[in-house]
C-alpha cells in the first residue's frame, strides 16, 4: 500500500511546450494564437504600466467600451493579428516580427523583420 510519502510525483501531462498545440490546435492555428497571446500580453503590460483605465483605451484605441472590456478580459478569439498590432502602434509600441527556420541542414536559421 502505498503511503502519502510514496506517492508518484511524474506529471500527469508532458506538455510539448506550446499550450495551443497541447490542446489540439494544429499548427498553423497554434502558431496564429501564440501570436495573438504575445501581442496580447504587450497590450496588457503597456496598459498596467502607463496606468490607463478603459475610457483611456476608448479614446487611444477608437473603440467602443465593450470591445475595450473583452480585449483587457483577453477575449480576443474574434480579434484578428492585424488589429492587435494597431492597438499596439496606437499604445506607441513598435512591433517586430521574429521567425526561426529550423530542421536546416546548417542548424537554424533566425530571421527579424
Amino acid at each position: 500500500m502505498k503511503t502519502h510519502e510514496d506517492k508518484d510525483n511524474s506529471p500527469g501531462h508532458v506538455t510539448t511546450g506550446n499550450i495551443f498545440a497541447d490542446l489540439g490546435f494544429n499548427k498553423t492555428e497554434s502558431a496564429a494564437l501564440r501570436i495573438k497571446a504575445d501581442l496580447l500580453t504587450s497590450i496588457q503590460n503597456i496598459t498596467k504600466a502607463r496606468g490607463y483605465k478603459q475610457r483611456d483605451l476608448e479614446k487611444i484605441l477608437d473603440q467602443p467600451q465593450p470591445r475595450i472590456s473583452e480585449l483587457l478580459l483577453g477575449k480576443i478569439s474574434r480579434m484578428s493579428i492585424d488589429k492587435l498590432v494597431d492597438y499596439l502602434h496606437r499604445l506607441g509600441a513598435e512591433t517586430k516580427v521574429n521567425v526561426t527556420v529550423k530542421n536546416l541542414k546548417r542548424g537554424s536559421l533566425k530571421i527579424s523583420l
